[in-house]
């Protein structure tokens, strides 16, 4: 009995304690978390410059080299010094230091570099004795003897030479090359780079400033030595680098030191300019054709042509509702809006007319240039401006770059003026006013060569 009063005292003292324990309180709610946003890294002026292709990377360093900007290798590839050399170039005409080139910019130096390489005469050229490809200032150097043993250019008293070399032998090392041509009477160096296969050097040589580059392949080093009096360093300096740049000592083959050849069939874009089938367009798009038609109306005839400008005039006969664009006052202004017919393999085999947005930029030596170039088959395609007025005529042209690469296209912009005037000399009474359907008046060119 007293065992059960106990169990039960215990059950009881149990109850009571477990009502005055306090209720299990409820689970706390978790804090929210608060989330940061991370923002994504910002794009340097060199993502921006890995972004273009190959080829517009080595334009644009071709260009800063002969605007004075760049004293690097052309070869596109992206580095601190390209990014600073466009920031230079920004500075130098006001811009901002962004160390990227709007298309303004761009417009801009490509028309800065193309004045000191035209006052040079820029060519490029294959020896024919050596083989080999390089650079020459043809106005720089107009006299030139060859032998077996290479080439010579120079100015006619010598104050600047270009010699091409070549040398057979075995056992050929690019230091004992090098230390023989720093050997070199009267040479004093200041900078030198060996590789196995190749070698720089510069510095002066009896007051006059020198440059050689050497190129072994097998058992044969091939040269170029440019010699300059100090005088001509201002013209020279980027003369120079787009020398080195573009000597190939041992190109692929003979062809690769030649302009590229035009294709047998090139299509183009040309503005009706009369009701009775005068058309004007580009014309190296319709130059060395055996046969020009003008899709859906037939054969043309180039009835005139204007080398300087680069302007040409056909005709076709006995076509039928055709539109001539009106050729107003409109002006180059910033923002254009070009109207042609792009190449057939750009828009699946058709034949629409279509338009794209380019920035125009007024370059130092006066032409005008557009960026982006558009696509082939725009070579002749209308520029509208945003009032609605004709602009110019698109043109586009190679452009030759000092470097390892295949030229690359610049579009650049005849004027209204220009144009009008081209075709009002040869007997063609143009419309004035705005171009109320710019695309009515396109019509697809065809150039049919050899």
């Amino acid at each position: 009995m007293r065992s059960i009063l106990s169990a039960t005292a215990m059950i009881l003292l149990a109850s009571a304690a477990h009502a005055q324990s306090p209720a299990p309180s409820a689970p706390a709610k978790p804090k929210p978390v608060t989330t940061v946003p991370v923002r994504p890294a910002l794009q340097t002026p060199a993502d921006t410059a890995k972004s273009m292709t190959q080829a517009e990377r080595l334009s644009i360093q071709s260009d800063l080299a002969w605007t004075g900007n760049y004293n690097g290798a052309i070869n596109g590839e992206v580095s601190d010094r390209m990014v600073n050399s466009i920031k230079a170039f920004q500075k130098n005409n006001g811009g901002k230091e962004t160390g990227v080139l709007n298309p303004q910019e761009r417009g801009l130096l490509a028309a800065a570099a193309k004045k000191p390489r035209d006052n040079v005469g820029w060519k490029i050229v294959t020896d024919m004795v050596t083989g080999a490809k390089l650079g020459i200032p043809g106005k720089l150097v107009p006299q030139q003897i060859s032998d077996a043993g290479g080439s010579k250019w120079q100015s006619a008293s010598g104050t600047i030479q270009v010699l091409l070399t070549r040398r057979k032998e075995e056992g050929l090392a690019s230091p004992k090359l090098a230390e023989a041509e720093r050997k070199q009477p009267g040479r004093k160096l200041d900078y030198s780079a060996v590789k196995p296969d190749f070698f720089v050097l510069s510095g002066l040589q009896n007051q006059k400033k020198f440059y050689v580059r050497g190129q072994i392949k097998g058992d044969e080093v091939r040269m170029i030595t440019i010699l300059y009096d100090q005088a001509t360093e201002g013209t020279m300096e980027p003369v120079v680098i787009a020398m080195s740049s573009a000597f190939e000592a041992f190109p692929a083959s003979a062809q690769a030191a030649a302009p590229p050849p035009r294709k047998k069939v090139e299509y183009a874009s040309g503005i009706v300019v009369s009701a009775e089938g005068a058309i004007v367009t580009d014309r190296q798009a319709v130059d060395g054709c055996l046969s020009i038609t003008v899709a859906g109306h037939g054969n043309a005839d180039k009835i005139a042509e204007d080398k300087t400008r680069d302007l040409a005039l056909l005709r076709i006969y006995g076509a039928r509702d055709l539109k001539p664009l009106p050729l107003g006052a409109g002006a180059a202004k910033p923002d254009l809006t070009l109207v042609g017919i792009a190449d057939p393999q750009n828009q699946g085999g058709g034949a629409a007319v279509s338009s794209v947005k380019a920035a125009a930029a007024q370059g130092a030596n006066g032409e005008t240039t557009l960026s982006p170039a558009p696509g082939i088959g725009f070579a002749g395609a209308a520029a509208i401006d945003n009032d609605g007025a004709f602009a110019g005529l698109t043109q586009l042209k190679p452009t030759i770059v000092a470097g390892p690469a295949p030229a690359a296209t610049q579009a650049v912009l005849a004027p209204t003026e220009i144009v009008r005037n081209f075709v009002k000399a040869n007997g063609v009474a143009a419309e004035t006013g705005k171009a109320s359907d710019a695309k009515a008046s396109m019509v697809r060119l065809i150039c049919v060569r050899k």
